[in-house]
């Protein structure tokens, strides 16, 4: 990721030295459990421990002669530690080391993300309590449904985000795994007591089967989980774009005194925020199809998902603790106008009644179809007259025949749809 969209916590992960640093310790700890088991002479661990030193120029100057990347690391430890370092790597292929490393850099990762959920979650349930019953308008197709209160709309974010973030969890420790099983992962040359012994010293669990590298459906469900979270917050962020309208005005992003919204029009406050984050998504779910497609490696390896992970592992990961970082920020200094929502309820004369009078009217004799169509009858007329609903309907016999005006009158009541509000946000919030 360029460094606009990099926090400098993913830069260090994901940073050469960070990545040498951890296949270091695969290799010091695979060479402590061989001298636990006699396989090395004693003392080879320690050394390396205190002699080596994490050179990533000195290792790129070597691997442009080798063309090897593995092989210059161990030659820029050689250089260090002396002759001890010949025991190092023993019965290891590279991809004990760069995949062990890869699934650890991603499990930092995770358990930041994790951090940045927890953060997001925290707000916008703060947001969703406080205007737990401001109503506002529902909206389907874009078009005026019937009110909803704005705590509703945060609290439907607010659950997806946990789900989202047991995903993560899940996804996490799928990618938590250890291979140090050797070429094609039969442990031919070395023993699986070293493959458990390093798995516990660096908090990963053993990889049950190996081919040669450990198994890529790992990471496809591990980068479908960033993307599934990214597509949530294009999601909110496509919410807080629409709500933003001027012909809606709603919400809108905090616009700073000295921020500017456009060269040319002084005017301006645009929801650059939200529309970066729907950017952010997209790049995140890009990651997605290659990952699918390095499932399917040809035999026990290949290395062409070598490659598509040197990028997506950074780019993705980043790009979304960026996302949810911006996306909290966003949340918690969210202007919200309820005048607003209330002008913007009153724009269609009360037509949001329509489904509760249609059904009071069955309970007066009229099927549901006859109820249907008296209802949408007098709905169109309100649409084109823009007079009101109450009173277009309060003017139809087929109506006022049957149902006193002072029980049409009681339809018409905004607290009617606000009156399960506590219910949904109890079993919401239960947890």
């Amino acid at each position: 990721m360029i460094d606009r969209y990099s926090r400098k916590e993913f830069k260090d992960i994901w940073s050469d030295y960070n990545k040498y640093s951890i296949w270091l310790k695969i290799e010091i700890a695979s060479a402590e459990a061989m001298e636990k088991y006699k396989i090395i002479p004693k003392g080879v661990a320690r050394k390396v421990k205190s002699k080596a030193k994490i050179n990533p120029k000195r290792i790129l100057e070597i691997e442009k002669k080798v063309k090897h990347d593995v092989i210059a690391f161990l030659t820029s430890i050689t250089e260090k530690v002396g002759k001890e370092a010949r025991y190092l790597h023993k019965g290891m292929t590279s991809s004990d080391v760069l995949d062990t490393c890869f699934n650890l850099q991603l499990k930092q990762s995770g358990k930041i993300l994790i951090q940045n959920l927890n953060i997001l979650l925290s707000s916008i349930k703060k947001q969703a309590i406080k205007h737990k019953f401001t109503m506002c308008i529902g909206r389907s197709h874009g078009i005026h449904a019937e009110p909803i209160s704005f705590g509703l709309k945060m609290l439907t974010y607010y659950q997806e985000f946990l789900r989202n973030k047991k995903r993560l969890l899940n996804s996490i420790e799928e990618i938590s795994t250890c291979a140090i099983s050797g070429a094609v992962g039969t442990f031919a040359n070395i023993n699986p007591k070293i493959e458990a012994y390093v798995s516990k010293k660096l908090g990963l669990y053993v990889e049950p089967i190996s081919t040669q590298v450990i198994p890529r459906d790992r990471h496809a469900q591990f980068f479908s989980t960033l993307a599934i979270i990214a597509s949530s917050i294009e999601r909110f962020a496509l919410e807080i774009r629409h709500l933003q309208r001027t012909e809606v005005l709603e919400v809108e992003e905090y616009f700073g005194k000295k921020q500017k919204g456009s060269s040319a029009m002084p005017h301006k406050k645009n929801p650059i925020l939200s529309e970066n984050l729907t950017g952010l998504a997209r790049l995140i779910r890009s990651s997605v199809i290659p990952a699918l497609e390095n499932v399917a490696l040809w035999h026990e390896r290949d290395i062409s998902h070598s490659a598509v992970e040197r990028n997506i592992g950074p780019d993705a990961t980043t790009a979304l603790d960026f996302a949810l970082v911006r996306l909290n920020d966003v949340v918690k200094n969210l202007n919200i106008y309820p005048d607003k929502m209330k002008k913007n309820l009153d724009l269609t004369k009360g037509l949001y009644f329509s489904q509760r009078v249609m059904l009071e009217l069955t309970s007066y004799g009229f099927s549901r179809e006859q109820a249907y169509a008296i209802v949408q009858k007098n709905a169109m007329s309100t649409w084109k007259s823009n007079t009101s609903f109450f009173e277009n309907l309060s003017k139809d016999p087929k109506i006022i025949n049957k149902m006193p005006v002072n029980k049409l009158k009681n339809l018409f009541k905004l607290s009617y749809h606000s009156k399960q509000i506590n219910i949904i946000f109890k079993r919401t919030l239960k947890n």
